[in-house]
């Protein structure tokens, strides 16, 4: 079984994770997990790491353009 832990991060810290998300049920430690494959990739394969940060972008931006017009709905 998994253990897990508790760390203090700052607010601050909790809303740029909070913007990293990609759903809206991402744990902060899958958006953790996602930063330190984004880095170990860009150690190997740059141009592969950059791929992945647009692909990322893009489904944020999506999942925030539908959050936007199911709020408009309300």
């Amino acid at each position: 079984m998994t253990k897990i832990t508790t760390i203090k991060i700052t607010s601050e810290t909790r809303e740029r994770l909070n913007k990293l998300k990609e759903y809206e049920r991402e744990t902060f430690n899958e958006v953790i997990n996602k930063i330190f494959y984004v880095l170990n990739t860009l150690k190997k394969n740059p141009e592969k790491a950059q791929r992945v940060l647009l692909n990322i972008d893009r489904r944020i931006k999506r999942k925030d353009i539908i959050n936007k017009k199911i709020k408009s709905r309300k």
